[in-house]
Protein backbone atom coordinates (compact mmCIF):
# COMPACT_ATOMS: atom_id res chain seq x y z
CA UNK A 1 0.00 0.00 0.00
CA UNK A 2 1.32 3.49 -0.67
CA UNK A 3 -0.12 6.85 1.04
CA UNK A 4 -0.47 10.54 0.32
CA UNK A 5 -1.67 12.88 2.24
CA UNK A 6 -1.52 16.68 1.07
CA UNK A 7 -2.13 17.86 4.50
CA UNK A 8 -2.69 16.04 7.79
CA UNK A 9 -4.99 16.99 10.58
CA UNK A 10 -5.93 15.78 13.60
CA UNK A 11 -9.22 14.71 12.35
CA UNK A 12 -8.08 12.73 9.61
CA UNK A 13 -5.69 10.85 12.07
CA UNK A 14 -9.55 8.91 12.81
CA UNK A 15 -10.16 8.68 9.15
CA UNK A 16 -6.89 6.90 8.87
CA UNK A 17 -7.90 4.57 11.54
CA UNK A 18 -11.33 3.69 10.50
CA UNK A 19 -9.91 3.32 6.93
CA UNK A 20 -7.15 0.27 8.21
CA UNK A 21 -9.94 -1.53 10.57
CA UNK A 22 -12.65 -1.11 7.47
CA UNK A 23 -9.25 -2.88 5.04
CA UNK A 24 -8.31 -5.29 7.61
CA UNK A 25 -12.13 -6.29 7.78
CA UNK A 26 -12.87 -6.58 4.20
CA UNK A 27 -15.36 -4.01 4.84
CA UNK A 28 -14.29 -1.68 1.88
CA UNK A 29 -12.12 -4.80 0.23
CA UNK A 30 -11.45 -3.69 -3.28
CA UNK A 31 -10.42 -0.27 -2.73
CA UNK A 32 -7.95 1.03 -5.52
CA UNK A 33 -7.73 4.69 -4.66
CA UNK A 34 -9.30 7.35 -2.87
CA UNK A 35 -9.13 11.24 -2.79
CA UNK A 36 -11.23 13.50 -0.65
CA UNK A 37 -10.78 17.05 -0.75
CA UNK A 38 -12.49 19.72 0.91
CA UNK A 39 -13.16 23.35 -0.23
CA UNK A 40 -10.80 22.37 -2.88
CA UNK A 41 -7.81 21.23 -0.49
CA UNK A 42 -7.02 17.42 -0.58
CA UNK A 43 -7.22 16.20 2.96
CA UNK A 44 -6.88 12.92 2.32
CA UNK A 45 -5.74 10.82 -0.99
CA UNK A 46 -4.71 7.31 -0.49
CA UNK A 47 -3.73 4.36 -3.00
CA UNK A 48 -3.79 0.73 -2.79
CA UNK A 49 -2.46 -2.52 -4.63
CA UNK A 50 -4.92 -4.58 -6.04
CA UNK A 51 -5.89 -6.64 -8.91
CA UNK A 52 -7.35 -4.62 -11.99
CA UNK A 53 -8.97 -4.63 -15.56
CA UNK A 54 -9.97 -2.32 -18.14
CA UNK A 55 -13.07 -3.12 -20.16
CA UNK A 56 -12.89 -6.84 -18.98
CA UNK A 57 -9.25 -7.09 -19.72
CA UNK A 58 -7.20 -8.37 -16.91
CA UNK A 59 -4.13 -5.75 -15.80
CA UNK A 60 -2.78 -8.20 -13.49
CA UNK A 61 -2.10 -6.52 -9.89
CA UNK A 62 -1.58 -2.97 -10.28
CA UNK A 63 0.52 -0.56 -7.61
CA UNK A 64 -1.93 2.19 -8.11
CA UNK A 65 -1.04 5.85 -7.69
CA UNK A 66 -1.88 9.49 -8.51
CA UNK A 67 -0.67 9.02 -11.91
CA UNK A 68 -1.91 5.70 -12.22
CA UNK A 69 -5.37 5.56 -15.09
CA UNK A 70 -8.14 3.41 -13.85
CA UNK A 71 -11.63 2.68 -15.27
CA UNK A 72 -14.86 5.15 -15.00
CA UNK A 73 -16.96 3.18 -16.05
CA UNK A 74 -20.69 4.81 -15.95
CA UNK A 75 -18.68 7.49 -13.77
CA UNK A 76 -18.36 7.97 -17.85
CA UNK A 77 -21.99 9.20 -18.57
CA UNK A 78 -21.88 12.03 -16.03
CA UNK A 79 -18.68 13.74 -17.85
CA UNK A 80 -20.64 13.06 -21.09
CA UNK A 81 -23.55 15.10 -19.63
CA UNK A 82 -20.83 17.62 -18.93
CA UNK A 83 -19.51 17.77 -22.63
CA UNK A 84 -23.45 18.13 -23.56
CA UNK A 85 -23.82 21.03 -21.29
CA UNK A 86 -20.88 22.65 -22.61
CA UNK A 87 -21.76 21.47 -26.53
CA UNK A 88 -25.36 23.35 -25.59
CA UNK A 89 -23.65 26.60 -24.28
CA UNK A 90 -21.99 27.30 -27.19
CA UNK A 91 -25.19 26.44 -29.39
CA UNK A 92 -23.54 23.37 -31.38
CA UNK A 93 -26.01 20.75 -30.19
CA UNK A 94 -29.61 20.96 -30.00
CA UNK A 95 -31.76 21.84 -26.59
CA UNK A 96 -32.89 18.69 -24.62
CA UNK A 97 -36.50 18.72 -25.54
CA UNK A 98 -36.00 18.37 -29.46
CA UNK A 99 -36.60 15.37 -30.75
CA UNK A 100 -33.51 12.49 -30.40
CA UNK A 101 -33.55 11.23 -34.13
CA UNK A 102 -33.59 15.25 -35.15
CA UNK A 103 -30.18 15.09 -34.01
CA UNK A 104 -28.89 11.96 -35.93
CA UNK A 105 -30.78 12.08 -39.36
CA UNK A 106 -28.87 9.37 -40.93
CA UNK A 107 -31.51 7.06 -38.53
CA UNK A 108 -34.51 8.49 -40.01
CA UNK A 109 -35.83 5.83 -40.90
CA UNK A 110 -36.70 4.99 -37.57
CA UNK A 111 -38.81 7.52 -37.17
CA UNK A 112 -42.07 6.06 -36.27
CA UNK A 113 -45.00 7.77 -34.67
CA UNK A 114 -43.47 7.18 -31.55
CA UNK A 115 -40.45 7.05 -32.03
CA UNK A 116 -40.29 10.78 -32.93
CA UNK A 117 -41.43 11.79 -29.55
CA UNK A 118 -37.95 10.59 -27.71
CA UNK A 119 -36.68 13.54 -27.06
CA UNK A 120 -32.66 14.54 -26.09
CA UNK A 121 -33.68 14.81 -22.35
CA UNK A 122 -35.35 11.39 -22.73
CA UNK A 123 -32.09 9.50 -23.42
CA UNK A 124 -30.35 11.83 -20.84
CA UNK A 125 -32.85 10.75 -18.16
CA UNK A 126 -32.56 6.99 -19.56
CA UNK A 127 -36.24 7.52 -20.00
CA UNK A 128 -36.64 6.43 -23.32
CA UNK A 129 -39.06 4.48 -22.75
CA UNK A 130 -37.21 1.03 -24.62
CA UNK A 131 -36.92 -1.94 -23.72
CA UNK A 132 -33.46 -2.13 -22.24
CA UNK A 133 -31.89 -4.90 -19.83
CA UNK A 134 -28.37 -4.41 -17.81
CA UNK A 135 -29.61 -5.94 -14.62
CA UNK A 136 -28.17 -9.23 -16.31
CA UNK A 137 -24.24 -9.35 -15.62
CA UNK A 138 -21.92 -7.54 -17.97
CA UNK A 139 -20.35 -10.69 -19.03
CA UNK A 140 -23.75 -11.99 -21.23
CA UNK A 141 -25.09 -11.06 -24.17
CA UNK A 142 -28.25 -10.78 -22.74
CA UNK A 143 -27.49 -7.91 -21.07
CA UNK A 144 -28.40 -5.06 -23.32
CA UNK A 145 -25.40 -2.71 -23.07
CA UNK A 146 -23.46 -5.89 -24.19
CA UNK A 147 -25.49 -7.03 -26.63
CA UNK A 148 -25.63 -2.82 -27.94
CA UNK A 149 -21.40 -3.47 -28.33
CA UNK A 150 -21.74 -6.76 -30.27
CA UNK A 151 -24.31 -5.48 -32.93
CA UNK A 152 -23.35 -3.99 -36.59
CA UNK A 153 -24.73 -0.47 -35.59
CA UNK A 154 -24.83 0.33 -32.34
CA UNK A 155 -26.73 3.08 -32.50
CA UNK A 156 -29.61 1.63 -34.69
CA UNK A 157 -29.33 -1.14 -31.93
CA UNK A 158 -30.56 1.71 -29.08
CA UNK A 159 -32.87 3.44 -31.17
CA UNK A 160 -34.41 0.57 -32.60
CA UNK A 161 -35.49 -1.34 -28.99
CA UNK A 162 -39.22 -1.95 -28.73
CA UNK A 163 -41.32 0.59 -27.74
CA UNK A 164 -42.80 -0.56 -24.07
CA UNK A 165 -43.58 3.05 -22.34
CA UNK A 166 -44.87 6.51 -23.67
CA UNK A 167 -41.69 8.04 -23.81
CA UNK A 168 -40.35 10.64 -20.64
CA UNK A 169 -42.35 8.13 -18.56
CA UNK A 170 -40.20 5.70 -16.95
CA UNK A 171 -36.41 5.58 -15.66
CA UNK A 172 -34.69 2.05 -16.79
CA UNK A 173 -30.83 2.71 -16.62
CA UNK A 174 -29.72 2.40 -19.92
CA UNK A 175 -26.09 2.83 -21.50
CA UNK A 176 -27.88 2.97 -25.15
CA UNK A 177 -28.94 6.62 -24.22
CA UNK A 178 -25.73 7.42 -23.62
CA UNK A 179 -24.12 6.23 -26.26
CA UNK A 180 -26.75 8.44 -28.54
CA UNK A 181 -26.17 11.40 -26.49
CA UNK A 182 -22.12 10.57 -27.05
CA UNK A 183 -23.51 10.54 -30.98
CA UNK A 184 -25.53 13.46 -30.71
CA UNK A 185 -22.36 15.75 -29.47
CA UNK A 186 -20.35 14.15 -31.83
CA UNK A 187 -22.71 15.23 -34.76
CA UNK A 188 -23.12 18.48 -33.31
CA UNK A 189 -19.96 19.72 -32.67
CA UNK A 190 -17.81 17.51 -36.01
CA UNK A 191 -15.49 16.07 -33.57
CA UNK A 192 -15.02 12.74 -32.06
CA UNK A 193 -16.26 13.01 -27.96
CA UNK A 194 -12.40 12.27 -27.05
CA UNK A 195 -10.89 14.98 -29.12
CA UNK A 196 -14.05 17.35 -27.89
CA UNK A 197 -13.32 16.76 -24.07
CA UNK A 198 -9.89 17.16 -24.59
CA UNK A 199 -10.20 20.54 -25.85
CA UNK A 200 -13.06 21.96 -24.19
CA UNK A 201 -12.74 20.02 -20.52
CA UNK A 202 -9.57 18.45 -19.72
CA UNK A 203 -7.02 20.71 -21.11
CA UNK A 204 -8.82 23.84 -19.12
CA UNK A 205 -8.45 21.38 -16.15
CA UNK A 206 -4.77 20.75 -16.73
CA UNK A 207 -5.69 17.39 -17.39
CA UNK A 208 -3.23 15.56 -19.79
CA UNK A 209 -3.70 12.24 -19.44
CA UNK A 210 -6.66 10.12 -20.19
CA UNK A 211 -7.79 7.39 -22.14
CA UNK A 212 -11.06 6.65 -23.93
CA UNK A 213 -11.51 2.71 -25.10
CA UNK A 214 -13.23 2.79 -28.23
CA UNK A 215 -16.16 -0.06 -29.54
CA UNK A 216 -15.34 -2.25 -31.95
CA UNK A 217 -16.25 0.78 -34.85
CA UNK A 218 -13.53 2.81 -33.39
CA UNK A 219 -15.75 5.33 -31.58
CA UNK A 220 -15.09 5.84 -28.19
CA UNK A 221 -17.94 4.00 -25.32
CA UNK A 222 -19.58 6.90 -24.25
CA UNK A 223 -21.54 4.56 -21.91
CA UNK A 224 -18.11 3.45 -19.74
CA UNK A 225 -14.81 3.79 -21.90
CA UNK A 226 -13.18 6.49 -20.16
CA UNK A 227 -10.35 6.11 -17.70
CA UNK A 228 -8.92 8.95 -15.59
CA UNK A 229 -6.71 9.41 -12.36
CA UNK A 230 -8.26 9.88 -9.60
CA UNK A 231 -7.12 13.13 -8.52
CA UNK A 232 -8.11 14.21 -12.26
CA UNK A 233 -11.51 13.02 -11.05
CA UNK A 234 -11.85 14.92 -8.16
CA UNK A 235 -10.47 17.83 -10.38
CA UNK A 236 -14.05 17.88 -12.52
CA UNK A 237 -15.61 17.93 -9.01
CA UNK A 238 -14.23 20.66 -7.16
CA UNK A 239 -14.79 22.34 -11.01
CA UNK A 240 -18.56 21.90 -10.06
CA UNK A 241 -18.80 22.98 -6.63
CA UNK A 242 -17.15 25.92 -7.87
CA UNK A 243 -20.37 26.74 -10.71
CA UNK A 244 -18.34 25.12 -13.66
CA UNK A 245 -15.14 27.44 -13.20
CA UNK A 246 -11.53 26.27 -13.41
CA UNK A 247 -8.53 28.73 -12.89
CA UNK A 248 -10.51 32.06 -13.44
CA UNK A 249 -12.02 30.26 -15.95
CA UNK A 250 -15.47 29.19 -17.12
CA UNK A 251 -15.99 25.90 -18.38
CA UNK A 252 -18.87 24.36 -17.45
CA UNK A 253 -21.85 26.83 -17.31
CA UNK A 254 -23.45 26.63 -13.95
CA UNK A 255 -27.11 27.16 -14.78
CA UNK A 256 -26.58 23.39 -16.70
CA UNK A 257 -24.26 21.73 -13.48
CA UNK A 258 -27.85 22.72 -11.93
CA UNK A 259 -30.06 21.29 -14.06
CA UNK A 260 -27.67 17.86 -14.96
CA UNK A 261 -28.00 17.42 -11.08
CA UNK A 262 -31.62 18.22 -10.64
CA UNK A 263 -33.29 14.96 -9.84
CA UNK A 264 -35.96 14.03 -12.50
CA UNK A 265 -36.84 10.61 -11.64
CA UNK A 266 -36.90 8.07 -8.41
CA UNK A 267 -34.23 5.80 -9.90
CA UNK A 268 -34.70 3.66 -6.41
CA UNK A 269 -36.10 4.35 -3.20
CA UNK A 270 -32.72 6.29 -2.13
CA UNK A 271 -31.70 7.76 -5.02
CA UNK A 272 -32.66 10.38 -7.45
CA UNK A 273 -31.41 10.46 -11.38
CA UNK A 274 -30.93 14.15 -13.71
CA UNK A 275 -29.10 14.11 -16.84
CA UNK A 276 -26.82 11.14 -16.11
CA UNK A 277 -25.72 12.15 -12.66
CA UNK A 278 -27.04 10.22 -9.77
CA UNK A 279 -28.85 12.82 -6.73
CA UNK A 280 -29.27 11.40 -2.79
CA UNK A 281 -28.88 12.98 0.83
CA UNK A 282 -25.92 12.31 4.02
CA UNK A 283 -26.21 13.45 6.91
CA UNK A 284 -23.44 14.20 8.79
CA UNK A 285 -23.15 12.87 12.23
CA UNK A 286 -22.67 15.97 13.66
CA UNK A 287 -25.55 17.44 11.84
CA UNK A 288 -28.98 16.26 11.96
CA UNK A 289 -29.95 17.87 8.45
CA UNK A 290 -29.64 15.49 5.15
CA UNK A 291 -27.57 17.04 2.77
CA UNK A 292 -28.00 16.74 -0.82
CA UNK A 293 -25.07 15.21 -3.03
CA UNK A 294 -24.90 14.06 -6.54
CA UNK A 295 -22.58 11.45 -8.03
CA UNK A 296 -21.27 9.73 -10.69
CA UNK A 297 -21.56 5.79 -10.35
CA UNK A 298 -19.57 3.22 -11.94
CA UNK A 299 -19.46 -0.42 -12.09
CA UNK A 300 -16.79 -1.62 -9.95
CA UNK A 301 -17.28 0.83 -7.22
CA UNK A 302 -16.25 3.84 -9.13
CA UNK A 303 -17.30 6.74 -7.63
CA UNK A 304 -17.40 10.82 -7.88
CA UNK A 305 -19.63 12.10 -5.54
CA UNK A 306 -20.00 15.98 -4.29
CA UNK A 307 -21.24 17.22 -1.58
CA UNK A 308 -22.10 21.24 -1.96
CA UNK A 309 -23.37 22.59 1.37
CA UNK A 310 -20.51 20.90 3.40
CA UNK A 311 -17.84 21.74 0.10
CA UNK A 312 -16.77 17.90 -0.04
CA UNK A 313 -15.47 15.91 -3.09
CA UNK A 314 -14.61 12.44 -3.09
CA UNK A 315 -13.66 10.13 -6.26
CA UNK A 316 -12.72 6.62 -5.21
CA UNK A 317 -11.27 3.52 -7.50
CA UNK A 318 -12.09 -0.19 -6.72
CA UNK A 319 -11.73 -2.99 -8.55
CA UNK A 320 -15.03 -4.65 -7.58
CA UNK A 321 -15.97 -4.95 -11.52
CA UNK A 322 -19.22 -7.23 -12.22
CA UNK A 323 -19.84 -7.62 -8.80
CA UNK A 324 -23.45 -8.28 -7.54
CA UNK A 325 -22.60 -6.11 -4.72
CA UNK A 326 -20.13 -3.93 -5.90
CA UNK A 327 -22.17 -0.65 -5.20
CA UNK A 328 -21.88 -1.73 -1.11
CA UNK A 329 -18.12 -1.10 -0.64
CA UNK A 330 -17.78 2.60 -1.87
CA UNK A 331 -21.34 3.12 -0.09
CA UNK A 332 -19.69 1.66 3.68
CA UNK A 333 -16.94 3.61 2.74
CA UNK A 334 -18.56 7.00 2.27
CA UNK A 335 -21.26 6.14 5.12
CA UNK A 336 -18.87 4.61 8.04
CA UNK A 337 -15.48 6.61 7.34
CA UNK A 338 -15.99 9.66 4.78
CA UNK A 339 -18.93 10.96 6.92
CA UNK A 340 -17.55 10.75 10.42
CA UNK A 341 -14.37 11.44 9.87
CA UNK A 342 -15.76 14.76 8.21
CA UNK A 343 -17.52 15.37 11.33
CA UNK A 344 -14.96 14.67 13.67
Amino acid sequence: MSNTDASPTKAFSALDTRLEQALASGHIAGLHAMVLTRDGRTIAERYFIGRDYTWGVDLGVVDHGEDTLHDLRSVTKSIVSLLYGIALERKLVPPPEAPLLDALPRYADLADETRRRITIADALTMSMGTLWDETVPYTSAANSEIAMEQSPDRLRYALDRPIVEPPGRTWTYNGGAAALIGAVIAEGVGLPIEEFAREVLFKPLDIDRFEWIRSWDGVAAAASGLRLTARDLAKIGNMMLAGGRWNDRAIVSPDWIERATTSRFAANPDNGYGYFWWTGSSTLPSDGDPLPWYAGFGNGGQRLLVLPAAGVVLSTFFGNYDQPEFWLPPARLWSDIILPALSD
